[in-house]
């Protein structure tokens, strides 16, 4: 296996624009020459499933160290700890600072608070759907201001702010990307949105804990682990975190999910009747997250691959879930297919914390959207987001 990609630009022509509408077939033929591809001394690509899932799993794999920022150096409002630090969200730290971060925010974003929501996602998609026309862009009129709608509430983002929240999200996620794939002009805007970001979370985190509510946002600014509470800048990150992870992947998931359903014969019918299926099938077929990232904190091997300490491993996510190893005929969009393996919500101790809301609401949405309009179907060509970390469509155009 140890073989080394000639053209690294053979890799990064995956995701060109001409095949962002199916770059599965792609990901198949990268797959099965280079499960592991060495495109560089330090930086490799992972495709396969066995070796994505031990990069996600494996203690020898996890995040670089945070940085030491001179204060000059520093952008407006960008969180630092007492000794210089940036503050980074759980999701990006090593044990002990990843194991202590998210277990404050896991005795805050509980199980049961997120079940709680569910008859009032239930009225939003009904609500939304009753609003929409005879012929409609389901991206603008569902997938989109349905998950925005639930993070604030969840969050406790008052109604006359909530097509601002959306606007910082949707900017800050367009960034996402790794450098290789960044565009300049999205750069900008997000540094801005989550700078507004973080100075409005600040006003409004000192008003919950002053005047407390049965929110999310109140919830972790009062959590406590045997006296540990999460400082201002965790608490910001981690916020700026749950927005962008329970806003545009949710999105993504409810835009793919219909897109798939609508090329399937059955694929209304079979999620008004086993949405619980389809929505893991969904995440399998066309994953929200296409790409994620680990560097190697010591020597190790990949597969039968060296991996000097320091490289970065980019783990192709929509690859990997559509490995035959993962399941049969893994091209084929299946709604009725036994529960397959997929790492939608990635693995190991970096697993979504948000994955329980993103599946409730993608079970609600699918079902209720195929109950209430059976005969939905497609009335254009859809186009797709430019970005390539988060997989999801710009436009979606159906008809009743």
């Amino acid at each position: 296996m140890t073989q080394v990609a000639a053209e690294p630009q053979e890799f990064f022509a995956l995701f060109g624009a001409d095949r962002r509408p199916d770059p599965y077939p792609h990901y198949a033929r990268w797959r099965e020459r280079w499960p592991v591809a060495a495109l560089a001394p330090q930086m490799f690509a992972v495709s396969g499933l066995a070796e994505a899932t031990q990069v996600l799993r494996d203690p020898a794999f996890g995040h670089p160290e945070p940085e030491y920022l001179d204060p000059a150096d520093r952008l407006p409002d960008q969180p630092v700890d007492e000794s210089g630090r940036v503050v980074r969200a759980f999701l990006s730290l090593n044990p002990p600072d990843h194991t202590r971060l998210r277990r404050l925010v896991a005795k805050a974003f509980t199980p049961r608070m997120v079940e709680r929501l569910a008859p009032r996602i239930e009225e939003l998609t009904a609500s939304l759907l009753d609003s929409a026309g005879g012929a409609f862009d389901l991206m603008t009129s569902l997938a989109k201001p349905l998950p925005v709608e639930v993070i604030a509430e969840l969050l406790g983002v008052p109604l006359d702010d909530r097509e601002q929240f959306a606007a910082w999200s949707h900017a800050m996620a367009r960034a996402l990307d790794p450098p290789f794939l960044q565009r300049p002009e999205t750069i900008e805007p997000a540094v801005k949105a989550r700078q507004s970001f973080v100075g409005y979370f600040r006003e409004l985190a000192a008003r919950r804990r002053s005047e407390p509510g049965e929110d999310l946002l109140s919830a972790l600014v009062a959590v406590s682990d045997a006296g540990d509470v999460l400082t201002e800048g965790e608490l910001l990150v981690t916020l700026t975190l749950l927005l962008i992870a329970g806003h545009e992947t949710t999105t993504n998931l409810i835009g793919n999910g219909v897109l798939a359903l609508l090329h399937h014969p059955d694929g209304l019918r079979a999620a008004a009747d086993t949405p619980d299926r389809v929505v893991e099938e969904v995440l399998r077929y066309d994953s929200p997250v296409q790409l994620t990232a680990r560097t190697a904190l010591r020597d190790t091997t990949l597969g039968e691959v060296p991996v000097p300490a320091g490289s970065q491993a980019i783990i192709l996510l929509g690859a990997a879930n559509r490995d035959p190893a993962a399941s049969p005929d893994p091209d084929e969009f299946n709604p009725s297919r036994p529960a397959a393996r997929h790492l939608a919500f990635g693995q190991g101790i970096h697993f979504c914390l948000g994955a329980p809301l993103a599946r409730l609401e993608g079970r609600i949405v699918l079902r209720e959207l195929a109950r209430r309009l059976p005969d939905l179907r497609l009335a254009g060509t859809p186009e797709w987001n430019s970005t390539t970390t988060l997989r999801g469509l710009a436009t979606l155009p159906v008809a009743r």
